[in-house]
């Protein structure tokens, strides 16, 4: 079996190995402890490798860091889980339950999509509702529908397939992949691809919005990315009860009760090499050790300028990352209410009167728009053990420019937006929304590269466009630190949380392979 034929079932090349103790004495360590660096940290652990996961906060989950505020649960990072059989997946290759740690809870509808003049459009995967709300917009959008969705899946089936989520290393790659992205027409914009079934524009922003939560232009990035859409349509969308800090905290346990080691709050200052190989890693608490190899799941120009930055490797990278064009961040208001609000479901998105023009303001032109496109997120609607008794937990996100197009003073911008933000939810939705205001707080560009070292305070790290895709985005190892892979939103296959996953399972492959072939 090869090494690119295996990652798909690491689970079978780490028993083939641990039969044969070839990963007897081999340490690795993993950077970052974001769902990607915990889900790789399970797999190496699961095969019999002693993994110890440094982390620079005090709590797991990186961009899914979570707060608690006079009694409420406030999210920062994603709201939705819509791959849940690669979460269980996790625990089962040990033959562990997901349900030990977590408990996930099913969100229906999806999400309502709400416009200025008053449409709404309920998404989800009950087909006849689904189907009655698309004639609601538009009955011969109904047929054109089914035609989106059967290509959504057939893009979900090559990605989960020969040509899918495997650690990508050079153009070959791309050779391998060409027949299935030039079938999927991937040079295409999801926005174009679903304007090739779809007539109504409501429908058409609506089916193409989710591109924005990996970090993408639904105006450029792949045709590819429509799989998410089969994603939610397969597996529906769920939500951790308690919040997706919970589902870290989680995953954090099930690693430790394997044998892994943790190292929570102590940032990791230096990865030592010598030649081409990583040798230790050193946090800065003085604490320092050394590896068979190391896997990164903090930000790529992090990685490579402050922690590698005495390498020429590291120095190179970082130019080269430079020239990169990367996602775009958020600007998230979290406030807690007086009063329930079954009327308002999960997941709402609130639409400007502009669509493309506004995507273009963030992703091109680098300004705050004049007119505000909002995720609303209320999930004690759900999970009421978020707020206190007869209160409810929101949170408001709008896509912003990252820091290197948006040059603006957040202390000063950071208010003046939050009141916009407030202002609109009020006006769409909650007419005393001020009046009833328990707590609240904004969190900004700035607030993802002090707390996350994201470059420019990008939220979502490369933006997924099909030039930075497989083999053009970050390669899940290093093409010239031998044993120096990587995990997370800037690698193969990219962001979100099934994206991340994905590139837990083809970076655990790789390094499993390797370990056990060349005695890392």
């Amino acid at each position: 079996m090869s090494e690119q034929d295996a990652l798909f079932r690491p689970e079978a090349a780490d028993s083939e190995a641990i039969e044969a103790g070839s990963y007897a004495g081999r340490r690795v360590c993993v950077i970052g402890a974001g769902f990607g660096g915990l889900a790789l940290a399970i797999r190496l652990q699961s095969a019999g490798v002693a993994t110890t996961l440094v982390e620079a906060l005090e709590k797991p989950g990186g961009r899914a860091f979570g707060w608690e505020r006079d009694g409420f649960t406030f999210d920062a990072g994603p709201t939705m889980v819509t791959d849940h059989a690669a979460l269980k997946e996790l625990w089962a290759i040990t033959r562990h339950e997901l349900a030990e740690d977590a408990e996930l809870m099913r969100v229906m509808p999806f999400t309502r999509f709400n416009w200025p003049d008053g449409t709404n459009f309920e998404y989800s995967n009950d087909i006849d509702s689904l189907n009655a709300e698309i004639a609601k917009l538009d009955p011969v959008d109904v047929a054109g529908y089914q035609r989106f969705r059967d290509y959504a899946a057939s893009a979900l089936r090559d990605v989960r397939g020969r040509s899918g989520l495997q650690g990508v290393q050079d153009v070959r790659a791309m050779v391998r992949t060409a027949p299935t992205l030039a079938r999927l027409q991937a040079w295409r914009s999801v926005y174009a691809t679903v304007s090739r079934f779809i007539e109504n524009e409501k429908l058409r922003q609506a089916l193409a919005w989710q591109t924005l939560l990996i970090g993408g232009n639904p105006m450029r990035a792949s045709a590819v990315h429509c799989m998410q859409h089969a994603l939610e349509m397969d597996g529906g969308v769920w939500w951790v009860r308690g919040g997706t800090g919970r589902l870290a905290a989680a995953m954090l346990r099930h690693f430790e009760r394997l044998g892994g080691t943790v190292q929570m709050g102590d940032p990791v200052v230096r990865v030592h090499t010598l030649g081409n190989n990583a040798t230790e890693v050193e946090a800065q608490s003085g604490w320092r050790q050394r590896f068979n190899a190391v896997a990164s799941n903090a930000d790529l120009v992090h990685t490579y300028r402050d922690l590698l930055g005495h390498t020429k490797r590291g120095r190179d990278r970082v130019q080269s990352l430079a020239r990169k064009n990367f996602s775009p961040s958020c600007f998230l208001v979290h406030f807690g209410l007086e009063g329930n609000w079954p009327g308002i479901p999960h997941h709402m998105v609130l639409f400007g009167p502009r669509f493309e023009g506004l995507l273009e303001d963030v992703f091109e032109h680098g300004v705050l728009p004049a007119d505000l496109m909002i995720q609303l997120h209320h999930p004690t609607v759900t999970d009421p053990s978020l707020a206190p008794k007869g209160q409810s937990t929101f949170r408001a996100m709008i896509p912003v420019a990252h820091m290197g197009k948006l040059t603006v003073d957040w202390e000063q911008i950071g208010p003046m937006l939050e009141r916009r933000v407030l202002d609109e939810v009020e006006r769409r939705l909650i007419p005393d929304l001020r009046d009833r205001i328990v707590t609240k707080f904004s969190y900004a560009p700035k607030d993802f590269a002090m707390d996350f070292n994201a470059y420019q305070g990008s939220a979502f790290s490369l933006e997924p466009t099909l030039a930075q895709s497989g083999p053009m985005r970050a390669h899940n190892r290093d093409d010239v630190i031998d044993n120096l892979y990587f995990v997370g939103a800037g690698t193969h296959p990219g962001a979100g949380i099934p994206g991340v996953l994905a590139s837990a399972k083809a970076t655990a492959g790789l390094m499993l392979r390797n370990l056990a072939a060349k005695g890392q």
